[in-house]
């Protein structure tokens, strides 16, 4: 016979995992001060720009 398992404690411990995973996640999205949220939409913005200048654009022929 094997050794009995407290099958609550494995889900409660999961259930901690998971929870830590989401306020790493939340902590990364909501925990930055508004310079560095504005720094990086203009990082975003300037790399959308770069993007735009360089595509090609062909015109369909009938």
């Amino acid at each position: 016979m094997g050794n009995v398992i407290n099958l609550n404690r494995f889900r409660k411990r999961a259930e901690r995992a998971a929870s830590a995973k989401q306020a790493d996640a939340n902590r990364a999205k909501f925990g930055r001060t508004k310079a560095e949220r504005s720094a990086e939409e203009t990082r975003a913005d300037r790399a959308k720009e770069h993007l735009d200048q360089h595509q090609i654009d062909r015109e369909e022929q009938p």
